[in-house]
């Protein structure tokens, strides 16, 4: 009789096992693969060897501007080789455009960086492109992926300036993405993130977005518990994607927060069409928010989190550096190590004084002209810290890092005390990946190193890997639930 009760119990747990939802991933625009590492808690070369939890069945990693190189895709296939589509071919490194969506092997979740270059902070917003620029209209081929593969699950990071762009019609390209999603059966949750405000080494705000299913268990799960209805009062709704939003969906369960003092829950429909979006649609987002059919709530919130801070001089080299990263004494300062600011507005200075780090991060009054009008004005900028604050999270990276920018960091060397650039495998650690995972590449077949500028290019293009390992914990319980 036991035998018989324990081989039905078998059965059953074997059925039940085939239904759960299997965790496979497609990764767009892959980098050098923050979204893996992050869903597979890669914190260390030696994690590579281990069996990865998550099963990414297919990636893709195209650079435009790289003519005879692609560092970051060679990157990815060093570490996780490569994927083929249905038909057996190798398509990871074509244009993400030309590839047939409908030969891609099926997967549950999608996940993505999607290009921001339109977005960067590195440009103003005024002349931002949105998805009308080059790399913006790479959103397009997500939705192509939606409309092919239907995963019931999405997780997109993009700059949290997604969210205000363009500038003449603010929101309107994160409108045209929610009602993308919309029409494909979707509800959406997004939360613009400072890493550093959950603890991590890195001052870093990015907006994440997750979208589901409205047929998922996760879909009905949120339904039932908030008792949402679409034919209920509007109160009555706003009183349960307010829950969603503070309490308990994916990035509340996630990442903690509160209601920001004296903010109350926006609402705004989203116009039917997707063409009427882009030509009239404007919404003020705030950090937080939900759209659930076709109705976007916006809540502005703040972190709740009360524990470690990982600081930039936890992740700094307490050995040897190697002496091409230090500084020469006569490019740091032109005058008094003390002097931040260089007036230029009667007098322009002598060219090796503006090729000083002191020059770069002074305060700055340049008397410019509008080569267009021929109009004199005056441009300010303020002055910000030469040297880096260990004691602080590291600001955040940009793909300039460790050229003569103004926003490079400087430090200074644990060791020796001198002044320096950030390391390669500094730069790794600021954004969670594992130390030199940048360092060697598998092009055409043989192992090559990475250029330094590459890989603290790479860095300052990538996501913080750290984030993604703690959604992935709330991921997983999602997935399980899915049968």
């Amino acid at each position: 009789m036991s035998y018989y009760i324990d081989r039905t119990y078998v059965r059953i747990w074997k059925r039940m096992r085939c239904n759960i939802v299997k965790k496979t991933v497609c990764e767009l625009f892959a980098g050098v693969g923050g979204f893996r590492c992050g869903l597979n808690n890669i914190k260390t070369l030696d994690d590579f060897e281990k069996k990865e939890k998550w099963d990414t069945v297919w990636f893709s990693q195209w650079e435009p501007s790289e003519k005879t190189t692609q560092y970051a895709h060679d990157c990815y296939v060093y570490h996780f080789g490569e994927r083929l589509d249905k038909n057996g071919k190798d398509t990871t490194n074509y244009n993400i455009e030309d590839v047939d969506k409908t030969t891609l092997p099926d997967f549950n979740l999608l996940v993505g960086g999607f290009p921001c270059q339109d977005y960067s902070v590195a440009s103003s917003l005024a002349t931002s492109k949105g998805l009308e620029g080059k790399k913006g209209v790479l959103w397009w081929s997500i939705r192509e992926t939606l409309e092919a593969k239907k995963p019931p699950f999405v997780l997109l990071e993009n700059v949290d300036r997604l969210l205000k762009s363009p500038a003449k019609q603010r929101g309107r390209d994160f409108g045209v993405i929610l009602a993308c999603f919309r029409d494909e059966g979707y509800t959406v949750e997004w939360r613009v993130i400072n890493a550093a405000e959950y603890g991590y080494q890195q001052r870093r705000r990015r907006i994440f977005i997750f979208a589901y299913k409205d047929d998922t268990n996760y879909a009905k799960t949120i339904i039932d518990k908030e008792n949402y209805s679409i034919n209920d009062t509007e109160e009555n709704k706003q009183e349960a994607m307010e829950k969603v939003i503070l309490t308990d969906g994916f990035f509340a369960k996630t990442f903690p927060v509160t209601k920001a003092d004296a903010n109350r829950l926006r609402t705004q429909i989203l116009p039917k069409e997707v063409g009427e979006v882009s030509d009239s649609f404007q919404c003020n987002f705030e950090n937080t928010g939900i759209m659930k059919d076709g109705m976007i709530y916006t809540l502005k919130t703040v972190p709740s989190y009360y524990g470690k801070q990982i600081t930039l001089g936890d992740v700094m080299e307490t050995g040897v550096v190697d002496e091409e990263y230090f500084i020469p004494e006569e490019k740091l300062y032109y005058t008094d190590p003390s002097v931040t600011h260089s007036d230029e507005t009667e007098e322009r200075l002598p060219k090796k004084f503006r090729q000083t780090w002191q020059y770069l991060k002074g305060a700055k009054k340049l008397l410019r002209e509008s080569r267009a009008t021929g109009h004199q004005y005056v441009f300010s900028e303020g002055a910000i810290s030469m040297i880096d604050e260990e004691d602080k999270p590291a600001r955040t990276m940009l793909t300039s890092e460790g050229g003569f920018s103004r926003t490079t960091h400087i430090v200074k060397d644990k060791q020796t005390g001198r002044i320096r650039l950030l390391t390669a495998a500094e730069a790794e650690r600021i954004q969670g990946f594992p130390t030199d995972h940048t360092k060697y590449c598998l092009m055409d077949g043989k192992i090559v190193e990475m250029p330094l500028r590459k890989r603290r290019f790479m860095m300052g293009n990538a996501l913080v890997v750290d984030l993604v390992v703690d959604m992935e914990k709330t991921l997983s319980v999602i997935f399980d639930n899915e049968n």
